[in-house]
C-alpha cells in the first residue's frame, strides 16, 4: 500500500510541472498590440468614445466580429455544419466519348 501512495506521489510530482508549462506560452500583450486592436475596431466603425454601458457589450462584439470577418483567410473548413454524403458522380470528359455498357 506505501508503494502505491508512492508512485501515485511520484506521478503527480511529474505532471505538476508539464500542466504548468502548458500554458507558459500565453504572453500579455504589448502596448503596441493592443493600439493595433484598437485601431482596427474603430475602422469597422467601433467608437469607445460614445460606448455607453447599455450597448457596451454588443457594440464591441458586432466589432470584433467584422475584424474577425475581415481577417478571415479563407483557409479550413467552413463552420455552417452541413455535409454531403454518398458517391461521387463521374464526371464526363467532353475530350472523350461517354463509355457504352455493351459488351
Amino acid at each position: 500500500m506505501k508503494s502505491l501512495v508512492n508512485t501515485i506521489a511520484l506521478a503527480v510530482a511529474f505532471a505538476a510541472p508539464v500542466a504548468a508549462f502548458a500554458q507558459a506560452d500565453q504572453q500579455p500583450l504589448t502596448r503596441a498590440e493592443v493600439k493595433a486592436q484598437l485601431k482596427q475596431l474603430e475602422a469597422v466603425g467601433y467608437n469607445p468614445a460614445v460606448a455607453t454601458d447599455a450597448t457596451y457589450p454588443a457594440d464591441i462584439q458586432a466589432a470584433e466580429a467584422r475584424v474577425a470577418a475581415q481577417n478571415a483567410t479563407g483557409y479550413g473548413s467552413p463552420s455552417g455544419g452541413t455535409s454531403q454524403t454518398g458517391t461521387n458522380a463521374p464526371m464526363a470528359n467532353p475530350t472523350m466519348p461517354a463509355p457504352s455498357n455493351s459488351q
